[in-house]
């Protein structure tokens, strides 16, 4: 049996998740912007609460990835704290 507390980083589930889907055969999982901003929105709203204006999160995101996103693209799929899914909290 599996230790309920144990957590991983998301690099380890990304990585694990590329192997069984490699294994297969199944093409890398996409998302569409609006689930991509569900899935950011803690730190979104971290980064928010420490003062960082959505323009410059988009731009975070749009210089370290491939993911070409707006500032009002974030606020309009912002996911509240009440919509996100939280594992293990």
């Amino acid at each position: 049996m599996t230790n309920p507390t144990h957590t991983y980083p998301l690099e380890e589930a990304l990585r694990a998740q590329k192997a069984l889907r490699d294994l297969a055969g199944l093409p890398a999982e996409a998302f569409p912007l609006e689930a991509f901003v569900g899935m950011v929105s803690d730190e979104i709203e971290t980064l928010r609460s420490q003062g960082h204006p959505d323009s410059e999160i988009a731009a975070v995101i749009s210089k370290n990835s491939a993911i070409q996103i707006s500032e009002s693209e974030i606020s309009r799929h912002y996911a509240p704290p009440e919509e996100r899914h939280q594992y293990g909290e």
